[in-house]
């Protein structure tokens, strides 16, 4: 008997906010522990929340590229449950009436292309339990409150997915749609953007859907598609072994690779969900909502498609250059800086790609601005420096921030096109390499690459490439003659 996958995931954002959902504390990452807390995120007595109206209008922002209908009224709920990174003993979540509900992702090569989006609601992070680096770790569990309070978003799909490499494709998708958008950065191993599965099997052709385990807290799409591929044949040697598979939730354990549990779920936690007393409804206006729409950038999806046709790009090309947002605008400004769009794209994706890799910037700290990338672009276009000679330019630029017509004049780099002078260098590589003449004579026209090196090399790499090729056939066929 065949058994397919059921998988729905749940992804747990950080919204990019300066500070928290409810109080005035920082979000920045990194600070020393218990640092970033006040009355409000410890809980203290008395101590009430006020909503930020920042992270509301990000969430919107997110639902909305999501194709979700944002909700006109949400209702925050406490969610009750102990865990020592909740000071308070409860959450602060939506449940009944989150912020959003109804929407889909396409994924392009997916076995189910259209991934339902069930809702998209708001709540605050819990703090972190810290078990390791501390000399009592073995016997004590500290906590870290700088993170409880930070303003999550929860994406919660419906159970669309079939395959774990669908899954890590739907999650990597909605990570590159919330950095796109500015909602989150993406940060995984900051703990900024974490994952919980839930899998079940069932046989091929079934309607009714399998017992799920859960499967919690992971922070690559690495380790999401090797725990569910994991989960899913360990759950398929028990239904074939006429085992039964127990509802629970479950850890990946890397170092073993496999799914480990953590705790039993065969009865549905009653977490107690309650309207929080402290928090009116969120009441988010057409025209509120009208403008968040109004303000969605162009997504990486559309902007692909319209790069392929506007430019007649590759769709590798498109691709690539719509991974990031700031890649894209640095492509298009190199482009309305006058340089054709094929030589910008093999440039951005080529030698200012390596050199970003080397410094460890991004695009948007790049010491070659798409003006100057075009000016550069222009004179390869020109003629006036080959391609070889035009990477040297390129370097020079980043590391002194002049223009390449600039650096070309000042240091005589301009390509020789000068037919007579080339001639004479040309001839001068055919009298010196009579083995290689002879060879290609003999048919062995492939060495004719050779012999142009030899004449570049003999020009400081300065000689027109074309002009060189022409010229040795023209001698060499002459010869040959």
């Amino acid at each position: 008997m065949s058994y397919e996958a059921v998988i729905g995931l749940e992804i747990h954002a950080q919204l990019l906010t300066e500070t928290k959902i409810f109080c005035g504390c920082p979000t920045s990452f990194g600070a020393p522990p218990n640092t970033h807390v006040c009355p409000v995120c410890l809980g203290l007595p008395g101590a009430l929340p006020v909503l930020n109206r920042r992270a509301v209008d990000l969430a919107t922002r997110a639902a909305l590229a999501l194709g979700c209908r944002v909700n006109p009224r949400s209702i925050f709920a406490r969610k009750n449950y102990f865990y020592p990174d909740l000071p308070k003993g409860y959450q602060i979540s939506q449940y009944d009436q989150p912020l959003a509900s109804a929407g889909f992702v396409e994924l392009d090569g997916a076995d189910g292309a259209r991934i339902g989006i069930t809702r998209v609601h708001m709540e605050e992070d819990a703090g972190k339990s810290l078990h390791e680096g501390f000399a009592d770790s073995s016997e004590r569990t500290y906590v870290d409150y700088n993170r409880a309070g930070v303003p999550l978003i929860e994406i919660v799909s419906e159970p669309d997915l079939r395959s774990a490499s669908d899954a890590a494709a739907f999650f990597e998708h909605l990570r590159d749609t919330l950095v796109w958008l500015g909602v989150n950065d993406g940060n995984m191993e900051e703990g900024s953007l974490r994952c919980d599965a839930n899998v079940s099997v069932r046989p091929v052709g079934q309607a009714a859907l399998g017992t799920k385990a859960e499967v919690k807290n992971l922070n690559s799409f690495r380790y999401l598609r090797q725990a569910l591929e994991h989960e899913i044949e360990r759950q398929i040697d028990l239904v074939t072994r006429g085992e039964r598979v127990r509802q629970e939730t479950r850890l990946w354990d890397q170092g073993a690779s496999r799914t480990v549990a953590m705790r039993s779920k065969e009865e549905a936690h009653d977490y107690r969900y309650f309207p929080e007393p402290d928090l009116p409804p969120v009441d988010v206006s057409p025209a509120r909502i009208d403008g968040i729409r109004a303000e969605l950038p162009e997504l990486a999806t559309a902007r692909r498609g319209r790069f392929v046709a506007q430019y007649a790009l590759p769709e590798y090309d498109a691709v690539e250059l719509t991974r990031s947002r700031e890649v894209a605008d640095f492509f298009e400004a190199t482009v309305a800086a006058g340089a054709p769009a094929k030589p910008a794209s093999n440039w951005i994706m080529g030698e200012v790609a390596r050199t970003l890799h080397a410094a460890g910037a991004t695009i948007g700290q790049s010491r070659v601005a798409p003006q100057a990338l075009a000016g550069l672009i222009a004179l390869i276009d020109e003629g006036t420096v080959s391609s070889t000679i035009a990477k040297d330019v390129f370097e020079k630029m980043w590391s002194s921030g002049r223009q390449a017509s600039a650096i070309v004049e000042a240091e005589g780099l301009a390509q020789i096109n000068d037919t007579s002078a080339l001639a004479a260098a040309v001839a001068d590589v055919i009298a010196a390499q009579p083995d290689t003449v002879a060879q290609y004579r003999a048919g062995q026209t492939k060495v004719l690459g050779f012999m142009v090196g030899q004449v570049m090399k003999a020009t400081g790499g300065k000689a027109s490439p074309k002009i060189v090729n022409d010229l040795l056939r023209q001698a060499l066929d002459q010869a040959h003659a």
